[in-house]
């Protein structure tokens, strides 16, 4: 479950905008990764709903969040499931945002976070993730902050 304290007030932009930068963020996963998302399915929704009250809370501006159980626990019982889902929320990420620059990043990053928790990745597992995505070829092999 990816968390951001509420920075500032942020912009809005258009659902399929939104939408459109999420598919785009789902490029930059790592193939030997990519290749093996299997059974799950990336939702946008507007904000956080039905999350149990101690939840929200804690911090009202949920990101995104990994509904399903983590290939890491997955035993050989598992199989014949509903889709596991990974829900991108738009509006907290549009409120910690200054511009579109600064919204696509906070996307992609959620995107990563959560495509983490699918593989059962613990919290230094998901900084090394984040680590080797941000220092990507297409960001001239630089961490993006």
């Amino acid at each position: 479950m990816a968390r951001q304290k509420h920075l500032k007030e942020g912009f809005s932009v258009g659902i399929r905008a939104f939408e459109k930068m999420v598919k785009e963020a789902l490029e930059t996963i790592p193939p030997e990764l990519k290749d093996r998302l299997e059974n799950v399915a990336f939702l946008v929704e507007d904000e956080p709903s039905g999350l149990p009250d101690e939840w929200e809370e804690e911090d009202p501006d949920l990101l995104g969040l990994y509904h399903g159980v983590s290939r890491k626990d997955r035993g050989f019982w598992y199989g014949n499931a509903l889709p596991d889902r990974i829900v991108i929320y738009r509006r907290p990420l549009e409120r910690i945002s200054a511009d579109l620059d600064e919204l696509r990043e906070n996307i992609r990053q959620t995107v990563i976070h959560e495509v983490g928790h699918y593989f059962g990745f613990d919290e230094e597992e998901l900084r090394e993730l984040e680590d080797e995505v941000f220092r990507s070829p297409r960001d001239g092999g630089e961490k993006v902050e």
